[in-house]
């Protein structure tokens, strides 16, 4: 991984844009759509216009004819408070100016740890060095008029959001004793795919949201760039859709290893916003600032990796259309020379045999000699992890150690594998054991749990 040298850059924006004023949003009913738009602004010369809709389902009606949009004031400054860290990262200013609206200083607290952490990798990669305490200041100087606590009158039924990949797959399919509907955020090949199999095809929840353009000519200038916390900004737009479709529960299908550090030794997560400290806090802002009726929880967080992938297999008529490569995904292909492919061909790799994986890619990974440093990272020979939604370093090896058991001849990464300390490290770990072990650190009902609960004879 390239770590940048820009902290003179960073200097130097912060010193000629030393203010980013989040300056107003608004929302409206438009040919039954709830659009939205929200305003920022930093210097004289740098204004974003940030548009988002969710279109329109006719779950939706029971909201509109309750005359309680003027509700939904709280949520929508919300989710500007979310989509504003894209738009701040790319000058990182020393104060945040919420001129939209107030928040208590607990609520201060818990925008400045979600930027903090959340942006993690965006400083790490671009050779900036910040502290909790200074990186910025949030003030909000807004009308507070509008900030009551309402009630929802909601259905026990359950959002399950989408990516395209084997995770909310597995979610979506073992959820289905229960009322459960499909959302997506700006829809693609895979996403759409899977709503058809699945049965939804004609029944989810969509999302569709625009970056201003604005912010790609600036990238282009050579203001900052980076990650940023989409899974945050799902979970926000997620209570404003389940509120407006009158849907309680909103399953998420974060797992336990998204809890391990990208970084060894630092506190720098690719993944801190699928994180279980991340749903915890998310969870009381919700019932504390939107709603106390909507049930935000992950239904895998209780399964590590190695055990989604395990019921992932079980899911075969997905095979040929999911997608996990963020690389590819506008061409909706596995590009097969990133991270994340490589680490969806390891962690399948147990389950589903070799002419059937090389199938599914294209080509069998194991085989691409040029992969060797993406491989070392996902193994732990490196003091970092790849950048991206991967499990632990335990749950790569021990799948590794797997998948050389299906070989006569072994192709390169795997023959690589064996001739490292780890090979004998953990090639005598009982790999059934780890499919037996459920983290007890989640929010899922005694149902939820004993469905997970019973898929391993637990």
């Amino acid at each position: 991984m390239v770590i940048q040298n820009n902290r003179e850059r960073f200097l130097f924006l912060r010193d000629k844009y030393p203010v980013f004023s989040y300056d107003s949003y608004s929302y409206r009913i438009d040919n039954k759509d709830l659009f939205m738009q929200f305003q920022f602004s930093t210097g004289e010369d740098i204004h974003f216009n940030v548009e988002s809709r969710l279109k329109y389902h006719a779950s939706f009606d029971t909201f509109y004819t309750s005359n309680a949009l003027s509700r939904l004031d709280t949520f929508i400054f919300s989710i500007g408070m979310i989509e504003l860290i894209s738009y701040w990262k790319a000058i990182c200013s020393p104060l945040i100016r919420i001129k939209a609206g107030t928040l208590s200083e607990e609520a201060i607290s818990f925008w400045k740890k979600l930027y903090y952490h959340g942006l993690g990798e965006f400083f790490y990669l671009n050779g900036i060095t910040v502290n909790f305490f200074d990186f910025t200041e949030i003030i909000a100087c807004g009308d507070d008029a509008k900030k009551t606590l309402f009630s929802f009158t909601l259905k026990d039924e359950t959002i399950i959001p989408i990516g395209g990949g084997k995770d909310s797959i597995v979610t979506l399919e073992l959820m289905r004793p229960f009322k459960v509907i499909p959302m997506v955020i700006n829809p693609r090949g895979a996403t759409l795919d899977t709503i058809r199999i699945a049965g939804f095809e004609n029944n989810f929840l969509e999302i569709q949201r625009k970056i201003d353009p604005l912010l790609l000519k600036l990238n282009e200038q050579e203001f900052l760039n980076g990650h940023t916390p989409f899974s945050a900004m799902l979970a926000f737009y997620s209570v404003l859709l389940a509120v407006v479709s009158g849907k309680k529960n909103i399953a998420l299908s974060n797992e336990l290893s998204a809890n391990e550090p990208t970084v060894i030794g630092l506190d720098i997560n690719h993944q801190y916003s699928k994180s279980f400290e991340f749903e915890y806090d998310f969870r009381t802002y919700v019932a504390t600032y939107l709603s106390k009726e909507v049930n935000y929880y992950s239904f895998l967080r209780p399964l590590n990796e190695l055990q989604i992938a395990c019921l992932f297999s079980q899911q075969q008529q997905y095979f040929s259309v999911f997608k996990s490569c963020n690389v590819g995904s506008k061409k909706d292909i596995w590009c097969c020379n990133c991270a994340k492919c490589l680490f969806t061909f390891i962690i399948l790799s147990p389950y589903i045999p070799p002419e059937q994986l090389t199938c599914i890619f294209g080509k069998n990974l194991f085989e691409k000699e040029d992969l060797l440093p993406v491989f070392r990272e996902l193994c732990g020979l490196t003091n970092e992890k790849p950048f991206e939604c991967v499990g632990t370093i335990d749950e790569v090896c021990l799948s590794l150690v797997q998948a050389i058991g299906q070989y006569d001849k072994l192709p390169f990464l795997l023959q690589y594998f064996t001739s490292v300390s780890l090979y004998q490290q953990y090639r005598y770990v009982e790999f059934e054991q780890q499919l037996r072990k459920l983290n007890d650190s989640h929010f899922l009902t005694e149902n939820e749990f004993g469905i997970l609960k019973k898929h391993f004879n637990l």
